[in-house]
């Protein structure tokens, strides 16, 4: 018989520059499977230092890459108790949005990249955060999301970014059609389609166009 406890659990996260009365933008950063968030943010060391200040939440699950026992990468969820595990992570974000304490008069940034991606849009929905800008890099949406489960969202002030590779080897043609049933759903038109030349990689100059 499985059953289920509830206990305490610590967890780390990343910053990068210094939140202050100038800071202008608060991107919230989710890094997809095999990252940590320490590498992770790395990616976002070319945006202005004063007007920008970044958090890297770090996925709880670590593990050892290519079986080399060397090299350390993390995952958010797998098909595994996916409810129970995304309840775990989502009360990990609110602590780390808590401990914050963020400013209401900046704009929010909501990034996520690969499997990061479903992490960033659960928060957002279950949450129901505002932000200026939601960006969903390589990835896949959730299933279960509705066209209703948005209705809380001012598309007059959000924009939706929406960036892949053309050579992506996890977003074939046919994922990212059936993708695209998802996003003309959900964002009813507001969402901006950004390819690049290149696979399942981030490509900061990318990242610049979203201010």
């Amino acid at each position: 018989m499985e059953k289920t406890v509830s206990y305490t659990s610590k967890n780390t996260y990343k910053t990068l520059n210094t939140l202050t009365t100038r800071t202008k933008n608060i991107w919230l950063v989710f890094h997809g499977i095999g990252y940590l968030s320490r590498y992770f943010i790395k990616h976002f060391e070319h945006l202005d230092a004063e007007e920008n200040y970044i958090i890297a939440p770090q996925a709880p699950s670590k593990y050892y890459l290519k079986n080399e026992y060397k090299y350390v990468g993390a995952s958010w969820l797998t098909k595994e108790n996916t409810a129970m595990e995304t309840e775990n992570v989502l009360g990990y974000i609110d602590a780390v949005i808590e401990a914050e304490k963020l400013s209401s008069h900046t704009n929010l940034i909501l990034f996520g990249f690969s499997q990061g991606v479903s992490v960033a849009i659960r928060w957002m929905v279950r949450r129901q955060i505002k932000c200026s800008a939601l960006v969903l890099y390589a990835g896949g949406i959730p299933n279960e999301l509705k066209k209703e489960d948005l209705n809380f969202v001012d598309w007059d002030s959000t924009r939706v970014k929406i960036v892949f590779g053309d050579s992506d080897e996890f977003l074939n043609e046919k994922r990212r059609a059936l993708e695209q049933i998802k996003i003309e759903s959900l964002f009813r038109g507001k969402a901006e389609l950004i390819t690049f030349q290149g696979g399942h990689e981030i490509k900061p100059e990318l990242i610049k166009t979203i201010l």
